[in-house]
């Protein structure tokens, strides 16, 4: 069993004791990555020099190490590193150089967490499969001819494998909490704004939101803890206090009132996803919460508004990759025909889909039509989560309608794609807080439970998903590089 399949806290432990050191930790995650990433892919670069001294400088302190000190994380490649390029798993940035750090890089190397490398991701953050990256594809660790899910399938994937301690994904649709449920580990999308977005590459810059992939709960808390918080370069961000996530892990959930969507267990649900949902309600019943059916009446609306938004945005942000001040150039006759030449080679085929479609959105004689109207209709999914919150603590459900799925299986119909995230996207469209926590296996594979909490409720949150986690369906490890499942 890989070392970095160990808790946070038990090998904070074994740092503290000096029985282990950064550079026993980075060793174990080079280790892991050179034996498993040729099959599974969660990389695009590795950074095995910098990590090296970072460990070293490490290892050197006196003090007490923190929770996160010396531990081996994954960076998704949408977030800015100095030390490393970042492509946002696009050919159009090349081997583009942030001259910044994001501001949850500088909040990691402020707990001495060791980056050890970029993970994989669809181009951009689109996509739900991790089959959109310009560079290669993602493989499950639990079954190497599925998807990890998208578009944090690398980083997910690296948690599952034990390649790395943890791992940092975006969110925007359902992209850190879908890519947890198909690899068997822990996803937060914490509520909008916070966490800071300063040095986040933009998909959808309202509903974008960094989160950690963890192997457990109490993991998530810790890492929660450390990348939360007010951020004055982001204008976006909350200035709202942050709690001790920790102390929110006392077990105790009874008489707390959770609510589920009878939308997020109908048509569409495979049958095994929707009975081990049912099996974990009942572990929270007999924890003495009370658990009562509801309804989401304009989450059927979520995805038609969401691929109307999502895209709309992603035209705008996009639009600043020309050729010209970074990232990759083509030559042309012209400055027009440089441009065309550039995106066309630079861009995959689902991001050009994208911005085609925000920019139809947003164009004229249509906004009102379409654009205007998603978001009239964002403002009515919004309500109907508020209304709910009124009686409720929770609302909880599946993360996906099913689990992995083939590679390549749903590459040619892009809406029955877009379909995978009909539980996710209504979270994002309100800005709450979600965690995707497992909930055992349906056909061999991993089931995530989604717990979504109230505005700035992550304690809440995580308090209802380690509850179930502690005394749930526990998930045996992915067979990968012979180990024992």
């Amino acid at each position: 069993m890989s070392l970095l399949k160990q808790s946070l806290n038990e090998i904070h432990k074994r740092r503290k004791s000096r029985e282990l050191s950064a550079q026993d930790l980075l060793d174990a995650s080079l280790s892991r990555i050179r034996e498993t990433d040729d099959r599974i892919g969660a990389f695009l670069k590795l950074d095995e020099e910098g990590a090296r001294k970072r460990a070293e400088r490490i290892d050197e302190g006196d003090e007490d190490p923190g929770l996160l000190a010396g531990l081996p994380v994954g960076i998704k490649d949408n977030i800015s590193t100095k030390a490393l390029s970042t492509t946002a798993g696009s050919r159009i940035l090349g081997d583009y150089a942030p001259l910044y750090d994001a501001t949850v890089m500088e909040k990691l190397e402020h707990s001495r967490a060791n980056m050890v490398g970029k993970t994989n991701m669809d181009e951009f953050g689109m996509g739900s499969s991790n089959e959109n990256s310009g560079f290669h594809p993602v493989r499950n660790p639990w079954d190497f001819d599925r998807v990890p899910g998208g578009s944090s399938g690398g980083s997910a994937a690296a948690v599952a494998a034990g390649q790395v301690s943890f791992a940092l994904g975006s969110d925007t649709g359902g992209s850190i909490r879908q890519p947890a449920a198909f690899c068997g580990v822990v996803g937060m999308k914490p509520t909008y704004s916070r966490v800071s977005r300063f040095g986040l590459v933009a998909f959808a810059s309202s509903l974008d939101q960094i989160g950690p992939l963890t192997r457990n709960v109490e993991d998530a808390a810790v890492v929660m803890q450390s990348i939360a918080g007010f951020d004055a370069k982001d204008s976006t961000s909350a200035d709202v206090e942050v709690p001790d996530y920790l102390s929110a892990l006392n077990g105790e959930v009874k008489g707390l009132k959770v609510a589920v969507p009878r939308e997020m267990m109908g048509e569409g649900v495979d049958a095994g996803v929707r009975e081990k949902i049912r099996q974990a309600l009942k572990v929270l019943e007999d924890l003495g919460a009370v658990v009562e059916e509801v309804s989401l009446p304009h989450s059927e609306y979520a995805v038609a508004t969401y691929y109307l938004l999502a895209p709309a945005e992603a035209s705008s942000n996009l639009a600043r990759y020309d050729g010209v001040r970074y990232g990759a150039r083509v030559e042309g006759d012209n400055l027009v025909d440089m441009y065309n030449r550039t995106r066309s080679s630079g861009f995959g085929p689902e991001v050009k889909r994208r911005i085609m479609l925000g920019t139809y959105a947003l164009s004229s004689g249509y906004y009102d039509a379409y654009y205007l109207k998603a978001q009239k209709v964002r403002t009515l999914i919004r309500r109907d989560y508020e209304e709910i919150f009124q009686s409720y603590d929770v609302v909880v459900g599946p993360t996906a309608p099913t689990t992995a799925f083939r590679i390549g299986e749903k590459t040619e119909d892009p809406l029955t794609m877009y379909l995978n995230d009909i539980c996710t996207i209504p979270v994002s469209l309100a800005g709450l807080p979600a965690v995707s926590v497992p909930c055992g296996l349906s056909d061999g594979l991993p089931v995530g439970l989604q717990i979504i909490g109230k505005p700035f409720d992550e304690s809440g949150v995580l308090k209802v998903a380690h509850a179930y986690e502690q005394n749930g369906e526990r998930l045996p490890e992915p067979r990968i590089g012979g180990d024992a499942r």
